[in-house]
């Protein structure tokens, strides 16, 4: 973001969790490129999410200072309409119907 460095959004999951499964599908099949981590997997992870979101709850979306947390899909789009910069960023277009 700062002078072009593209970082990579990171979306912390817990195994097992089907909203999770949804949002790392949805992320596939926009061609977006997440970092996916497992909270139950590394403390350290479990400690950043706590620390940027102030909750445990999984998936958890990292991007910069856009964080998304305990998300549905329709959630997490309603959040990036917020945020056009983002949007753009992360290569989301602009088309209107995601269904």
């Amino acid at each position: 973001m700062k002078n072009g460095h593209k970082q990579t959004p990171i979306l912390y999951i817990k195994r097992g969790c089907p909203w999770c499964r949804e949002a790392t599908s949805f992320f596939s099949q926009h061609g977006v490129n997440v970092d996916i981590r497992d909270v139950n997997e590394s403390k350290s992870d479990m400690n950043r999410m706590v620390e940027i979101s102030g909750q445990s709850l999984t998936p958890t979306f990292e991007f910069g200072e856009f964080v998304v947390a305990d998300f549905s899909v329709d959630e997490f789009l309603d959040e990036l309409e917020q945020v056009p910069e983002i949007k753009k960023t992360l290569g989301f277009g602009e088309e209107e119907d995601w269904q």
